[in-house]
């Protein structure tokens, strides 16, 4: 049974940082493409951030340079080092995955698991 458990939201003024967390269970973890979504209350799902099955990344420009995406395979955990936060960057966050390859990677229909989300609000 696929799993992707978050944790790490939270509340933290403007400028500041926060660590969310996604444990991965269920699979063969390192084939697998994970991204992390982000949605707004009135706004659709945004894909932000991507890293693929080699380690490579792509991030959304309205969170480039400011957040990173990261994936520990022996721990079966992703990671989102998110600095720099702003008011905009308020919403509900959720990791995703699916098995490599994926095309359009920062589009939540390319995904099949999703965890249960997780509150940032700054």
């Amino acid at each position: 049974h696929v799993q992707l458990v978050e944790s790490g939201g939270g509340s933290v003024q403007a400028g500041g940082s926060l660590r969310l967390a996604c444990v991965v269970t269920g699979y063969t973890y390192s084939a697998y493409c994970f991204a992390y979504f982000r949605q707004a209350p009135g706004k659709e799902r945004e894909g932000i951030a991507f890293i693929d099955d080699h380690g490579r990344t792509n991030y959304a420009w309205s969170v480039k340079d400011r957040f990173t995406i990261s994936k520990d395979n022996a721990n079966n955990a992703l990671y989102l080092q998110m600095n720099s936060l702003k008011p905009e960057d308020t919403a509900m966050y959720y990791c995703a995955s699916n098995e490599c390859p994926l095309v359009a990677v920062l589009m939540a229909y390319e995904y099949n698991n999703w965890g249960q989300g997780t509150q940032v609000t700054v």
